[in-house]
């Protein structure tokens, strides 16, 4: 679909810094915003003009751990499957998201990744493909959770290089324990190439995590969840991604990977501009309650078959915002941040994408007072609009 010049009027628009009560956006043809401004639009001539209806424009949310959803995962390794997961995600909010694999064989992996290198030059009819988050394989098989154990492996840089190499480098996002053997190098090396190096499936102690910050990490994966535990004598990936301001941490905020007390003290502890909202969703989000393939889904919790692990969640963006403010008391202007400009920072991708600016990707949402999604943009283009 071309894009055309749009206005978008009669809005409240959520910016950075303040709340327009009353506003609209000039949406240009390359579906990049042109102009932001208060009050009533004067001698505009647009081609479609959009009345918001003094509903809210809030900026679309951005999903860097998420393997997939409606039945797909990522690691199917086909165009249709990350075409399903981009329609499904983007009707609950998502409108950019790095597809995050899972800990494979290296042929599996490959696939993964020479797939998202063709699939992003394709691009997607809902939310936008915007990198991988390699998540494993050079992880800690002590904390390697639902992770494959058979197929968790020692960092090498040959490995590395055949990913990066697979991705075409769209590889943004990497999870790896720094503690095992090779991983500083590998730290070191993935931030060199311009990837965020983030510490997970991890069982570090406290001086081997500020030496994989010395390395280059900055981020810690599903915070409290595959990780080694916050204890006064040794505080742990779970403590020290709480006390250092370098690291960004994830977390899911479904309420059962971590409870509600938790989550809002790692937003009291580290603030919504070093919290970084995600889903960790996996195949059976937007699925109901049943047995599937290595998995049983009851109530939206997701365990593997043997029922002793959780196995990734059921979660969305939208469902994961509404918690926050339920479980922190903070607004939605507050916990923005989290779902927006912040995984677009640790995407790389904040000079495009993360909020409604001038110059930036018209991705947004359309909401109501009860946050509920009447339609989401991606590029000024409507891909899910409430039937």
């Amino acid at each position: 679909m071309k894009n055309q010049e749009i206005l978008f009027e009669n809005a409240r628009i959520f910016l950075l810094d303040r709340v327009i009560d009353q506003g609209w956006i000039l949406v240009n043809e390359n579906g990049t915003i042109e102009e932001i401004g208060e009050g009533s639009p004067e001698n505009l001539n647009c081609d479609v003009i959009v009345d918001v209806k003094g509903n809210c424009i809030i900026p679309g949310f951005i999903d860097v751990h998420m393997h997939g959803g409606n039945g797909y995962s990522f690691m199917d390794g086909s165009y249709e499957s990350l075409a399903e997961i981009s329609s499904f995600h983007a009707k609950h909010g998502t409108t950019s998201f790095l597809a995050t694999t899972s800990t494979a064989s290296k042929e599996n992996i490959i696939k993964a990744l020479n797939c998202a290198s063709e699939s992003y030059k394709k691009g997607m009819p809902g939310a936008d493909l915007v990198g991988v988050h390699l998540e494993g394989p050079f992880i800690n098989e002590k904390r390697s959770g639902a992770q494959e154990k058979s197929d968790i492996r020692l960092p090498s840089i040959e490995e590395i290089d055949q990913f990066l190499q697979a991705s075409n480098n769209l590889i943004k996002l990497v999870t790896l324990a720094p503690e095992v053997e090779n991983g500083f190098e590998a730290v070191k090396y993935f931030n060199d190439q311009g990837v965020t190096v983030s510490i997970g499936h991890s069982d570090a102690n406290f001086q081997e995590v500020l030496e994989s910050i010395k390395c280059g990490a900055t981020h810690t994966t599903h915070h409290f969840n595959g990780m080694s535990p916050l204890h006064h004598r040794e505080p742990g990936v779970a403590g020290a991604g709480m006390a250092l301001k370098e690291l960004t941490t994830e977390i899911i905020a479904d309420g059962i990977h971590v409870h509600p007390e938790m989550v809002k003290l790692l937003f009291d502890v580290k603030g919504v501009w070093n919290t970084c909202a995600i889903t960790d969703a996996v195949f059976c989000a937007g699925l109901p309650d049943g047995e599937y393939e290595r998995v049983f889904v009851t109530k939206g919790q997701v365990y593997l078959s043997d029922g002793s692990t959780l196995a990734g969640s059921t979660l969305t963006m939208i469902q994961s915002l509404k918690n926050v403010i339920s479980f922190t008391g903070y607004s939605l202007f507050d916990v923005l941040p989290s779902y927006t400009l912040v995984p677009a920072r640790q995407a790389k991708i904040d000079h495009l994408k993360g909020s409604i600016e001038k110059g930036k990707d018209a991705d947004f949402l359309i909401v109501d007072d009860e946050i509920s999604i009447l339609s989401t943009y991606v590029k000024g283009i409507e891909v899910y609009r409430q039937s």
